[in-house]
């Protein structure tokens, strides 16, 4: 079996009486786009310093590309970090920019060092831009000149922390798909830190969602959002509907649930382990649950009224009460020019329903 390119083994970090890493353990592979996901104060900047070699593990080990990266300082490992203010020296140049970490690489000459600059400017089709200065330039090129300079010096891992943070929605959606065409082109592995649940699945190979220092999932962006582990990931990730069941019985590899919420019985796909009696939760995401005015044909379908709405244009979302819940839902809307573009409207009466397949079922 290949050795995996980054193993973290079972690493915790303490600050005196507070652990802010506790017992991670974790592989990356080669030219893996892997991110950290979770919320301020989960441990994911302290687990990203650790690789860089900011900061010592209290416990465990790191291994890069099979080597020990204990006592490694942060000069000597082949590992270059992105920091989220991009850290760009305003009074120099985009191209000094991007060639001031090969001022003291040793073995290349000064011709070699202004092709290696001008390689990574094209890279980043930053080229016309080279004599520009910082405050010349947009945030979206800054943010390039900051991933020119780290990939200048041909690291074997590029640690980006919150590296789409200070770009608006558009145009952070757009350099998203830059560093997803850079990272393919170089082939360097890359872990990102993020907070933000949409760049992650649009970035990542897999994800590991962390909290309170832990790692509570480790999967692709597929997997976290369709087979979440706990209630913590399935209401980290996207949005959800919750609602408290017990397990009745299964059937055909399905569960039958009571589900007060809902005021009735519910199928959902079935889920190794669970017994009846147990209380567990279902949870359903919005875009799975078909709204309708006719009653459809179902078997698992619920009546109630929408009590209000948001129009995003293509779609809309419904926030509709049940017996014993709200619930949201959304709805793709019709086509310019129809009659009726919404489904729906306030106080409305409405069906919705949703296939068990679609129903998750957490027992944690």
């Amino acid at each position: 079996m290949e050795e995996p390119f980054l193993r973290i083994e079972g690493v915790s970090k303490d600050f005196g009486s507070f652990q802010a890493v506790r017992n991670v353990s974790l592989t990356v592979g080669k030219g893996e786009i892997f991110s950290l996901l979770g919320g301020s104060g989960c441990g994911k900047t302290t687990l990203l310093r650790m690789l860089a070699g900011f900061e010592e593990p209290t416990a465990g080990r790191i291994f890069l590309d099979g080597r020990d990266m204990a006592g490694v300082p942060p000069w000597e490992r082949p590992v270059h970090m992105m920091f989220q203010s991009y850290a760009i020296f305003p009074h120099m140049t985009v191209e000094a920019n991007v060639g001031y970490g090969l001022k003291h690489e040793k073995g290349l000459t000064k011709a070699q060092k202004a092709a290696r600059v001008a390689e990574m400017l094209e890279l980043v089709q930053l080229t016309p831009f080279a004599h520009r200065k910082p405050h010349q330039i947009s945030g979206g090129q800054r943010q390039r000149v900051a991933l020119a300079r780290a990939l200048a010096r041909q690291p074997k891992l590029l640690l980006l922390d919150e590296p789409l943070a200070a770009l608006d929605k558009k145009l952070r959606e757009h350099t998203q798909f830059e560093l997803m065409s850079i990272q393919e082109r170089t082939g360097v592995t890359f872990i990102v830190v993020t907070h933000d649940q949409e760049e992650a699945m649009t970035l990542s190979d897999r994800i590991a969602v962390m909290d309170k220092g832990e790692v509570k999932q480790v999967g692709s962006p597929t997997e976290i959002y369709e087979f979440p582990h706990s209630r913590f990931v399935a209401g980290f990730i996207g949005s959800v509907n919750s609602f408290e069941a017990t397990v009745l019985s299964r059937e055909d590899r399905a569960l039958r649930l009571s589900v007060p919420g809902l005021g009735g019985e519910v199928l959902a796909r079935d889920v190794p382990g669970v017994v009846a009696g147990q209380s567990v939760t279902l949870a359903v995401r919005p875009e799975k649950l078909a709204l309708s005015k006719d009653r459809p044909q179902s078997p698992n379908v619920f009546q109630g009224h929408v009590k209000d709405l948001a129009y995003f244009g293509k779609d809309s979302l419904y926030r509709v009460t049940l017996p014993g819940a709200l619930v949201q839902a959304h709805a793709v809307n019709a086509r310019r020019g129809d009659e009726g573009a919404r489904v729906a409207d306030w106080n409305d009466a409405v069906w919705l329903a949703f296939d068990p397949a679609s129903a998750i079922v957490l027992a944690d």
